[in-house]
This record gives structure tokens, sequence and C-alpha cells, in this order.
């Protein structure tokens, strides 16, 4: 046994200065590569790091041929490896992940409802079937810097219903008159509220049309108007009286107005644009038939998802087949399913 140990150790010896040479050589040779890898400061790569990290390991005399980087990073190298393993190894423990569906519903209700905190959210989960902790609907709830404030499609929403818009257009009939149409368009579900022609419009003619459009205490907050010469000093005591604050726009800006704009080109692209008016009382009838039979009850809008301004319920095929109803002589026509 004695003899054993003494060869081993004779040929320890023997062996070692040419590791260490090897490993000296191997060490210079690698720096040289990096400083040859390109011009200026030398980049340390991964590989190098790992190559460094590694002969750390299994020579002891490495710090005598390190130049490129001192000892002290090669230390910081073996710890973020230290580090990047054991994370590597663990990534299958912890707690275990909930469903992706619940996941993204939390980010949904955190987006959707800047002023719900994770109380909330986790009661409104549980009342659709949800057990999740509090601790994890604040994991995956959306981040936010300041205090939450909803975007402004919630805010013009909210104000929408106490806003109305009107406009005049011109349509011009088979005898090249010009007829003059006011309308009345409201902000909330983009129905028409109120239209009129006339061929003379004035101040007083216009004021009237206030009272039509809103009887008794039906009158919005605020109502949308551009800067025409018609909207006199009549007109503006009338809004006053009925209590409707007057907004008018800024001279040569159409943009912004643009929903009774909107509904203005609707009006010429789909209805005026295929027929020729005849006279005052002929574009009374059909605009009345395309506003209140077709535009208000059935023509959806992308505004409202879909929707037509007095809202329209889905009827699903067992009601009855479907069945066309034409508007304005087949220009349009309008689906409904009818019962057997």
């Amino acid at each position: 046994m004695i003899f054993v140990r003494a060869m081993y150790w004779t040929l320890k010896a023997a062996v070692a200065p040419r590791a260490c040479l090897a490993a000296e050589n191997a060490a210079l040779r690698q720096q040289l590569a990096c400083y040859k890898r390109k011009r200026g400061r030398p980049r340390i790569a991964a590989p190098d790091r790992l190559f460094w990290v590694m002969l750390k390991r299994f020579w002891s005399g490495w710090r005598s041929s390190l130049v490129i980087v001192q000892p002290d990073t090669v230390c910081r190298w073996h710890r973020q490896g230290f580090r990047l393993f054991w994370k590597w190894k663990s990534r299958r423990g912890g707690r275990p992940l909930i469903d992706a569906e619940v996941r993204a519903l939390i980010r949904q209700m955190s987006r959707e409802n800047p002023l719900w905190g994770a109380p909330r959210i986790r009661a409104e989960l549980r009342l659709l079937g949800y057990e999740v902790a509090e601790s994890t609907v604040a994991h995956y709830m959306v981040r936010r810097r300041g205090n939450p404030s909803p975007g402004w499609k919630t805010f013009l929403a909210n104000h929408s219903k106490e806003i109305a818009a009107c406009d005049f257009f011109v349509v011009p009939t088979a005898t090249f008159r010009l007829l003059y149409c006011f309308v009345i368009l409201s902000h909330d579900r983009r129905r028409v509220l109120h239209f009129n022609v006339t061929t003379n419009p004035t101040a007083r003619w216009t004021a009237q049309q206030l009272n039509e459009a809103f009887p008794f205490d039906a009158a919005p907050r605020c109502l949308l108007r551009d800067n025409d010469a018609i909207y006199g000093q009549v007109f503006q005591q009338r809004v006053a009286a009925i209590g409707i604050e007057d907004c008018t726009t800024a001279p040569h800006s159409p943009w912004q107005n643009p929903y009774v704009e909107r509904l203005v080109g609707t009006v010429r692209r789909e209805c005026l644009e295929h027929l020729i008016v005849l006279g005052e009382d002929h574009l009374r009838r059909v605009l009345e038939e395309f506003f209140f039979s077709y535009y208000n009850g059935h023509r959806p809008h992308q505004g409202l998802e879909g929707d037509a301004p007095l809202g329209r319920e889905p009827e699903p095929p067992d009601i009855g087949p479907v069945v066309a109803t034409p508007v304005l002589g087949g220009l349009h026509h309008s689906y409904s399913r009818r019962a057997a």
C-alpha cells in the first residue's frame, strides 16, 4: 500500500508541470484570440467567459496568466453562472401556473376597468367561477404609471348623451331650385332627432325647429353647430331659453362636428344621389322614409358595433324565415324574421 501511494505521488509530480504548462498555453492563446478578434478594446464573448470559469475550476495558477481582464471579473462570471445554473435547474418549481384563459381575463378586466384593484377583480372572478388568490391577481394585472384614469373613448361616451349636433345641407331639385334641409342628430346613438325642409331658411325658422325637436324636458345640455350666419340672434336666444349651451366650431373646421357631417355624407351617398327631387314635399317624404324607416331603425353603424340607433335585437333562426322590406322603392331593404 505504501508502494502504491509512492508511485501515485511520483507520477503526479512528473505530470503536473506539463499540465500546468498546457493550461498556461491555452490561457495565453485564448487571450490572444480575443485581441485579434476586433481592433480597439477586445470584446469578451460568452464562450470566453465559460473558458475562464472552467479554467479557474481546474487550474490553480490561472491568475498568473490572466491579462485581458481582472481576476475579480472571472469570479463575478462564476457567480453569474451559478445563479443561471440554479435558475435553469429550478425552472419547473414554485407555484403552478393558472390557466391562460384566467390570465387573459385578469388582464382584460384590469385594462377595461382602470379603477379596479386586485380585490375587486378577484371578487368578480369568484362570481364567474374562478378561485384565484389576490396575490395572483395582482401579479397578472396590467401595470400603469400614475393614477388610473379612463381613456378618451370612455370619457366621450359618458358625455355623448348630453350632446346634439345640427347642420344644414343643400339639395337641388329637378327645376334647378335649391332646397335647404336642417337636421338635428343625437351623439349618443347617432339617432336623427328632427329634420325639416325649406326654400328660405331664416333664424326664426331655425329656432322653431328646436322647439319641435326638443319638447318638454328632452333638450340636451350642449348643441354643436358651425358658424353659419343663419344661426342669428333669434336662434341664439331660443337656445338659451330652452337651457341649452350653444357650442360653435372653429371657422372652416367641419371635422370638429364629425357625426353630423358624416350623416350628411351618408344621406347623399345612400339616398339623394340616386334620385331626382321634384320639390319640397317630395324631399320631405323621401328623407322621412330614409331617416325614420331605415336609418334610425335598421341601418347598422360602425360606431355602435354594428347596431342600429334605435337598437336591434338578434333574431334566432327558429323564429321564422327572413323577410325583406323595400325602402325607397327598393333602393334599400330592411331584413327581419317573421313567424311562420
